[in-house]
């Protein structure tokens, strides 16, 4: 494998009836960073001009290959270096990441009792490591180091440099392999005099400390400018890349002032069956959002306040622990024993490419402190006796719901539901006898056709219910008559 230069910013439960079904699910499956494939993730905390940015890394091979070149706006000092806890990422993902809710409609012919969660108490993450720093120049590549640092198992440089091809040069005379395309992607940044902060492992330190994996270095700086230089990380890529930004504000969301910012589709109600389906259900929504938006917006999966000392609901349902005290602090949040406290989350996700992002993500912290999150709904039919007036009128709603259920897969999804028509009348779980799964059709790179196996069908299959419904209703007729004119004459 050659070696890289990577950029890595980047069953208790309540049963409700009808439009109440927006509080208080059960979670059954989530969509996490894991779904996607060249994904990076970053913890983003910011207030006034200062930033703290954790950077965790999916470096998988021989960590003498691993090298990582970041952009900063200036020379960072030893303690503005941190090595972080790993876990925090798996816990804000876990936290923030788009969810799959269930429900259970109760029997109308039936009462039915409401039961309480509770949430389970979290560990305590590991503290940071440091360690010194120096000085020197490389006056032939007209590279600065600015200075050196050992941080944990990583060697550490700041650069400053004062053309791209020195730079470039610089980096490939001692050791680290650039992409072609570098020395283009690096030149806006030299012009903008920031800085370059230079990562590689140190094989033996990395092995005294016994981790398997690398851990997430975390930067602490002040700046002016609240961006995240995701152009230098598509010098090594020839195709998309999904980001990941957990942002944590005082204020409200974190939006990008250079390209829309949208709320994922949220809130559907969706079949049953998607529950074993789900990874693939909101792979391809995203896709199909992503398509529609023309490939150059960024979406928010989730925006709540998270404030520790906040009683409120942090979640509809909470697909992991909300982040406490010690999560928010190890993460960078360095104003919880100031007067305001507040924390607002923000998760981002950007599916990024060099023709759709021209520039970097020039970021903004707003008022906005509406609670979203990515969420989609499964509601189980009820169960038992429904044959009381109320139970008659329950299925013929419930046929009509599901009818709209396939239409919601459809149109968030692009999926051919034609194939899903039996879902209809056979309840959940029906899956295609044919080949013993949900046949399902992943978008392509073109937006899917709303042609006649999406949507016409639709209609025509809620008028061949309708005439079903009123034979029914019919025949309910004639019996009651006919009761009626034998008690009569009995």
């Amino acid at each position: 494998m050659n070696m890289k230069i990577r950029l890595l910013i980047l069953l208790a439960f309540s049963v409700v009836y009808g439009e109440s079904q927006a509080f208080c699910g059960f979670y059954v499956a989530k969509a996490g960073a894991e779904l996607f494939n060249n994904q990076s993730q970053v913890i983003f905390v910011r207030d006034g001009n200062r930033s703290v940015i954790t950077m965790n890394n999916d470096f998988k091979g021989n960590v003498k290959e691993f090298a990582m070149v970041v952009p900063v706006p200036t020379v960072l000092k030893r303690n503005q270096i941190r090595v972080a806890d790993a876990g925090l990422f798996g816990k804000l993902d876990a936290y923030s990441g788009p969810r799959l809710v269930e429900y259970y409609d109760p029997n109308p012919c039936q009462i039915v009792y409401n039961r309480p969660t509770s949430d389970a108490l979290r560990a305590v993450p590991e503290l940071y490591v440091v360690e010194d720093d120096a000085e020197m120049v490389e006056e032939e590549y007209h590279v600065v180091i600015e200075a050196t640092y050992a941080v944990g198992e990583y060697d550490i440089l700041i650069l400053s440099a004062t053309e791209s091809n020195g730079l470039k040069r610089w980096l490939t005379d001692n050791g680290y392999s650039i992409p072609a395309k570098a020395e283009k992607v690096l030149e806006p940044y030299i012009k903008s005099n920031l800085k370059f902060f230079v990562v590689k492992v140190n094989a033996e330190a990395h092995q005294l400390q016994g981790y398997q994996s690398l851990r997430p270095l975390q930067i602490d700086f002040e700046s002016d400018k609240f961006m995240l230089p995701i152009r230098l990380g598509m010098a090594n890529s020839a195709g998309e890349q999904d980001m990941i930004v957990y942002a944590l504000t005082r204020n409200g969301r974190v939006e990008t002032a250079n390209y829309r910012t949208l709320e994922i589709p949220s809130n559907k109600k969706i079949p049953t069956f998607v529950q074993e389906k789900f990874g693939q259900f909101y792979q391809d929504l995203f896709q199909k959002s992503h398509e529609k938006m023309g490939k150059n917006s960024v979406f928010v999966e989730y925006a709540w306040t998270v404030t520790p000392t906040w009683s409120g609901v942090k979640c509809d349902p909470c697909v992991g622990n909300p982040p406490i005290l010690v999560d928010l602090t190890q993460s960078g949040v360095w104003w919880l024993n100031e007067p305001n406290k507040d924390v607002f989350f923000t998760r981002l996700h950007v599916r990024y490419a060099d023709e759709k992002f021209p520039q970097d993500l020039e970021l903004m912290v707003t008022p906005n402190k509406t609670h979203f999150q990515g969420r989609y709904i499964l509601t189980h039919p009820a169960t038992g006796d429904l044959s009381c007036a109320a139970g008659q009128t329950y299925q013929t709603e419930l046929n009509n719901r599901r009818i709209d259920e396939l239409g919601n897969l459809a149109s968030l999804t692009g999926w051919n539901v034609a194939k899903y028509s039996k879902y209809v009348t056979e309840g959940s779980g029906w899956i295609d006898e044919r080949k013993n799964e949900i046949p399902v059709v992943v978008p392509t790179s073109e937006p899917p056709s709303n042609g006649p196996n999406n949507l016409i069908w639709i209609p025509l299959l809620t008028l061949g219910f309708a005439f079903i419904l009123l034979g029914q209703f019919y025949l309910n007729i004639r019996r009651l008559a006919a009761r009626n004119h034998t008690g009569v004459a009995g």
